[in-house]
């Protein structure tokens, strides 16, 4: 199983950006998908997660209101859509998959998000 983050990048204050995980080996019908980030010298934080059903969306509250993450079963991919971006923002976003019936997780590689004017 492997994840594959991609679409991080550098963001003015205000702008968007839509990091992408796409996930192989694996088909993610019974995974929840979600997204961590970790900036230097801060504690690792659960930014948002989706369950099985795209309904079942969870964020935290220093993002609730600007991102938006989705998943598509056909491409195998979950996205994080993120508006608003605010320099705290920056941090490294990595993507995880967690198998609902063991709580077995995969970890992705990640990527960089920078918000700076």
């Amino acid at each position: 199983v492997q994840l594959q983050a991609s679409g991080g990048g550098l963001a003015q204050p205000g702008g968007s950006l839509k990091p992408s995980c796409v996930v192989s080996g694996v088909a993610l019908d019974y995974y929840a998908i979600g997204w961590f980030r970790q900036a230097p010298g801060k504690e690792r934080e659960a930014v948002s997660c989706i369950g099985m059903s795209k309904l079942d969306t969870h964020y935290s509250d220093s993002v609730k209101g600007r991102f938006t993450i989705s998943r598509d079963y056909a491409e195998n991919t979950a996205d994080l859509q993120m508006n608003n971006l605010k320099p705290e923002d920056t941090a490294f976003y990595y993507c995880y998959a967690i198998l609902v019936f063991d709580g077995k997780v995969y970890w992705g590689n990640g990527t960089q998000v920078t918000v700076s004017s």
